[in-house]
């Protein structure tokens, strides 16, 4: 599925199912509420906390409801994410493209090192 299908997909859903979009401070509220659940998981998995008794690991999915929500602001602010992605990539290639390689902290082993 394409980034146009996605944002396609997603507004067919709320036009059946969802009746309209929320509006855009509640999306953005909700999409803050995803991240911090996306964020509890990672912690959890990755770093220094554990699960807590029946919480799960559903990472996957609590990314997949961050995108939908990004998705859904982008539809009902008229953002074509295709054209954006485009675009903020080009942005970092020629403002970064030799910013991470050069950078001493980031070195094969994935660990990263100070520099002396």
């Amino acid at each position: 599925m394409t980034v146009k299908e996605a944002q396609e997909l997603v507004d067919n859903w709320i036009k059946k199912y969802g009746v309209r979009y929320f509006s855009e401070l509640t999306n953005m509220a909700i999409l803050t509420e995803e991240v911090g659940e996306l964020a509890r998981i990672m912690a959890r998995k990755y770093g220094d906390q554990s699960f807590k008794e029946g919480e799960k690991d559903n990472l996957a999915d609590e990314m997949a409801d961050v995108l939908w929500v990004l998705i859904c602001m982008a539809n009902q602010t008229g953002v074509d994410l295709t054209e954006a992605l485009e675009r903020n990539i080009e942005k970092k290639t020629k403002r970064d493209n030799q910013r991470h390689i050069n950078n001493i902290k980031l070195d094969n082993d994935g660990k990263g090192s100070e520099p002396k």
